[in-house]
């Protein structure tokens, strides 16, 4: 477990009660640091503050995402609405508001590890011409790479890994962007656009991604 946070008193208290609750902890109070022992290290999860004297937490975890699937769980006093989906379309795991209790934390540290467990990747995904690589988080559609966001990576992964089989807003709220009480749907019709862009279709020609009104989206080969 790695602790990037610069404030010592925030730093200590996380660090004694994860190690009370069984955890080996790494801590930095800088943002580069955290970034090289991410990968020399390989921690299993990164707790990520992001107000870093050296770069902004939100410039770090870019940074991270382009070099390791680390599960990374945003904890911050930043309770703002577009600041938390930011982070998660940045590719955060969970975000955290400051201040919290121990076992608040260590329940969210259990959640995302469950995740990874459960979506171990075990080889490309291949739907019509499209190859994703969770591995790699690699897209290509008839042997052309595309350059996808973290989260539009999430999203599209998703939908490929139940192709045929229409999702809910409500569902890929909760799955992709991990908000389990709902969110703006908003932030998924404008990830669709944007997903359906880099296709090549539109939603009033749809090609991969299909819409059922009132019900969700679905992710199917072309015909």
């Amino acid at each position: 477990m790695l602790i990037i946070e610069d404030d010592a008193t925030i730093r200590t208290a996380e660090i004694r009660a994860l190690n009370a609750r069984g955890h080996s902890t790494m801590s930095t109070s800088t943002a580069l640091e955290g970034l090289q022992q991410i990968i020399a290290q390989t921690p299993d999860v990164v707790l990520l503050d992001l107000g870093l004297p050296d770069l902004d937490g939100q410039a770090l975890l870019a940074m991270i995402r382009s070099v390791s699937s680390v599960p990374v769980i945003v904890v911050s006093a930043r309770d703002d609405g577009p600041e938390i989906v930011a982070a998660l379309d940045a590719g955060a795991d969970d975000y955290l508001v400051k201040p919290f209790a121990a076992d608040q934390l260590e329940a969210r540290i259990r959640a995302v590890l469950r995740r990874v467990e459960v979506d171990q990747p075990t080889g490309p995904v291949v739907v019509g011409g499209l190859v994703i690589d969770e591995r790699a988080r690699t897209v290509s559609l008839d042997g052309t790479d595309l350059e996808l966001s973290p989260k539009e990576f999430d999203l599209l992964l998703y939908l490929s890994q139940r192709p045929g089989v229409v999702i809910s807003k409500r569902e890929i709220l909760a799955e992709v962007w991990h908000l389990p009480y709902g969110g703006a749907d908003k932030t998924v019709d404008v990830h669709l656009h944007w997903l359906r862009r880099k296709l090549g279709e539109s939603a009033d020609a749809p090609v991969y991604l299909h819409r059922v009104r009132g019900v969700g989206v679905k992710l199917v080969a072309p015909s």
